[in-house]
């Protein structure tokens, strides 16, 4: 059976009405609703997850912390990091929850291999890793056997807020950025990702939806 990825371009949106789209695409979607792709920068916000503690959050000053409803603790999401959503029926794909967070972590190497950076897991601490410092983290949801919530890549971002957080629940954690290592293009970079996302989890073809649309 064929299978279409969909893939919307959001743009810059705050991350609120973003993750409430998010849940009603995947509480309302029936068996035939292509699968999206959802591509998205957001302002400056930290999010906790569900098993999120209190104590990770160190300082965040005038950043919002928004609770909600995806696996792993708190994080953040800023301007220059691609953040993408995966909206995907997992049932439909034949793909448990191990095996998808094992090919979004596959694509986000590949894409980094790209720019001559080896990326690598770290057993335990879901994410991309160059050198102990961690450039991806995952955070996902799958309810119905429908995946939402996805990865935030750290592109060409500015650092300094990881340090108001225990990033993922570390202390002193290091956070790194692709720009850092390699001359890189913003969306060349959602390009590649794009593609190797689409090749990992096996979809026969892309769809590009209007840009800004959700």
């Amino acid at each position: 059976m064929s299978a279409t990825l969909r893939v919307r371009r959001l743009g810059r949106r705050d991350y609120e009405p973003v993750w409430r789209a998010m849940q009603s695409f995947t509480d309302t979607r029936g068996d035939d609703t292509v699968d999206e792709l959802w591509l998205v920068e957001h302002p400056s916000v930290f999010t906790q997850g569900q098993a999120g503690k209190a104590e990770h959050v160190l300082a965040p000053g005038d950043i919002p912390v928004i609770p909600v409803d995806r696996g792993g603790q708190v994080t953040y999401h800023g301007p220059g990091q691609i953040i993408a959503y995966p909206l995907v029926d997992l049932k439909r794909l034949g793909v448990g929850v191990k095996q998808f967070v094992h090919r979004i972590e596959e694509a986000i190497i590949r894409v980094l291999a790209r720019y001559g950076v080896q990326g690598e897991r770290v057993e335990g601490a879901p994410g991309i890793y160059v050198a102990g410092a961690k450039i991806a983290s995952l955070g996902l949801r799958v309810r119905r056997g429908c995946s939402f919530h996805g990865l935030a890549f750290n592109v060409d971002m500015d650092l300094e807020p990881f340090s108001r957080i225990n990033p993922c629940g570390f202390a002193g954690l290091e956070v790194i950025r692709l720009s850092d290592l390699a001359a890189v293009e913003f969306r060349a970079v959602e390009d590649h990702l794009v593609r190797e996302l689409a090749e990992q989890l096996g979809y026969d073809s892309i769809e590009d939806a209007e840009e800004g649309t959700a």
